[in-house]
């Protein structure tokens, strides 16, 4: 396959000069530039990103990797989106991600590239870039970082919001709060459950992106290094071979990573970055094929938020390719990959070896697993629930809607003693999705006011336009769209409004008339949320809705990799 770099460092005259010179003060021999495949190395390393943060190290194995294939790796930075830092909320700066990516690898010398991924954004960012140019692309995860420990058990990510609950009734002491936080995040790596950054590594090695059991090797495992090394050796091959995103990232790819997505009890984060790496290869696919492709699907990874262990154990169980196997008879087994095998001959002698992490699927954990996409006058759009990580009681409920128009208004009044609410009730959170945040912010799992939680009441049926961190758990219903800052029905509810959740016949309801809702609509005004300039401004006016993948409508579709001018 020809290279795409000849079209720089094989250049003759001033503009090879140009283009090799200035890479030479970095100490590279003239001979590195004369046809070697170069393999750029993306890495999203940053200390304020600190799932990333052991990434340097990661890098120089890749490397190493490259270099024993015979290939010239260049390491490049783009912008890293640390979920636990960034304000307003990171997931508004993933589309700006992604456009970094794939302009810095198209504007590049690049052959092939090795995606360096860990928390949450930054691999579907990753991905969303680099499939818009298609060249050849592999991912390296960084890895789940050890279970924590804490007064004698292990804990993890989605333990923070049963402490936060023991704190805020009194029942944690500061002390204990601030010990819990010292022992959660004890190692290198992202969070130690099936948490967003753990589904977004399963989404890319059931995606047939990554060699297998990227998605489990322990952050401080030293196999993660052998397994960054070995990606280096592969991406120079697959350069040779000229296999490109667009030949793995089929319809029955993406077919596969639901199915997978749904047997582990991935985040519902899955949802919207799925479809919106769909979106920029051509595939066509619907809110409602993640309904149906789950629904038949069990939840086999006895996995937190919607079981008891931690992802480490989920690599010693067996690690994805056991999963994957045990699916095997739904799965399309002769998805491509990048090492060149189909996904079933990856995994066709993978073994269980703990079958309280790994059930099978004559035996599973839990029936009912994925995703449940809801339908009905609230979300005409749609919305979805996670059923796994829900309250089997709740999952068919009528109560009635006490509601928060946005954020602050949440903030300001859910502990005040006088809040009419009881357990029956409805939380609906207003303008928390893309446009009305802006940026659609995990704050759907919205903590249950303090009088209920004084009950011993420890769940409640919540509804918004938002998001719910991968890590949590609940009778949640997310991404209601249209949102409510576009004049979607979620704007028109009211207080006392009687909102009827039926999980089992996909349905959202909200006892109101067509006709009382077209009056209330008519007072409807968006909120002015004052920005008027820069990448936010841009973001507003272009960002789609949930059920689109929540993309600027202007990145839908791939551009290649051609650049047609020189920079001098």
């Amino acid at each position: 396959m020809p290279l795409r770099s000849r079209d720089w460092f094989g250049r003759t005259g001033k503009d090879g000069f140009i283009y090799r010179a200035w890479m030479k003060n970095q100490g590279f021999p003239h001979h590195e530039f004369e046809g070697k495949p170069v393999i750029g190395i993306c890495n999203t390393w940053s200390e304020l990103t600190p799932c990333n943060a052991h990434f340097r190290e990661l890098a120089e194995a890749i490397k190493r990797g490259v270099w024993e294939a015979g290939g010239f790796p260049l390491e490049f930075p783009v912008m890293s989106l640390g979920e636990c830092q960034i304000k307003p909320t990171a997931m508004l700066f993933r589309n700006l991600a992604s456009m970094d990516v794939e302009e810095s690898i198209r504007g590049n010398s690049i052959d092939g590239v090795i995606l360096m991924c860990g928390c949450d954004k930054t691999t579907p960012s990753l991905v969303m870039g680099a499939c818009s140019v298609d060249i050849p692309t592999m991912v390296v995860s960084g890895g789940p970082m050890l279970a924590g420990r804490f007064q004698g058990r292990k804990i993890g990510t989605s333990d923070l919001w049963r402490f936060a609950e023991s704190f805020k009734m009194g029942e944690m002491s500061q002390a204990e709060f601030v010990a819990a936080e010292a022992s959660m995040a004890r190692s290198q790596g992202h969070c130690a459950v099936m948490g967003t950054a753990s589904t977004m590594a399963a989404m890319v090695e059931s995606l047939g992106l990554s060699l297998p059991d990227n998605a489990t090797i322990p952050a401080a495992d030293s196999r993660r290094k052998v397994l960054a090394h070995m990606t280096g050796v592969r991406m120079v091959e697959l350069v040779k071979e000229g296999t490109k995103p667009s030949q793995i990232l089929t319809r029955q790819a993406f077919e596969n990573a639901i199915m997978v997505n749904a047997a582990l009890g991935g985040s519902t984060n899955f949802i919207l970055h799925l479809t919106a790496i769909a979106g920029r290869v051509g595939v066509d696919l619907s809110l409602d094929d993640f309904d149906t492709l789950s629904a038949k699907i069990p939840l086999l990874a006895n996995l937190q938020p919607s079981g008891e262990h931690f992802v480490e154990d989920l690599f010693y169980a067996g690690g994805l390719p056991a999963i994957i196997r045990e699916l095997r008879n739904v799965l399309n087994n002769d998805a491509l990959t990048v090492n060149g095998k189909s996904i079933g001959e990856n995994c066709a002698d993978a073994k269980c070896y703990d079958p309280a992490v790994i059930a099978s699927v004559e035996q599973p954990f839990k029936p009912e697993s994925g995703v449940a996409v809801l339908r009905g006058n609230l979300c005409q759009n749609g919305a979805v629930i996670k059923p796994s990580a829900a309250t089997p009681a709740l999952m068919q409920h009528t109560g009635r809607a006490v509601v928060f128009e946005d954020i602050d208004d949440y903030k300001a009044r859910i502990d005040d003693p006088d809040l009419d609410v009881d357990p029956s009730c409805v939380l609906v959170l207003k303008n928390v999705g893309p446009r009305g945040y802006p940026g659609m912010p995990e704050v759907g799992n919205m903590q249950l006011p303090a009088k209920i939680l004084a009950q011993g009441v420890h769940d409640m049926v919540r509804i918004s336009d938002g998001r719910m961190s991968g890590t949590g758990f609940g009778t949640v219903v997310l991404h209601v769209s249209p949102e409510s800052a576009v004049g979607g029905n979620l704007a028109l509810v009211q207080n006392g409004d009687l909102i009827t959740l039926d999980v089992e016949n996909r349905s959202l309801h909200l006892h109101v008339s067509d006709q009382e809702l077209a009056a209330r609509l008519v007072h409807f005004k968006p909120v002015d949320l004052g920005y008027d300039r820069g990448y936010v401004n841009l973001y507003i006016r272009h960002v789609t809705q949930a059920h689109e993948g929540a993309d600027f409508d202007f990145l839908r579709g791939a551009s290649g990799s051609e650049v047609k001018r020189d920079s001098h």
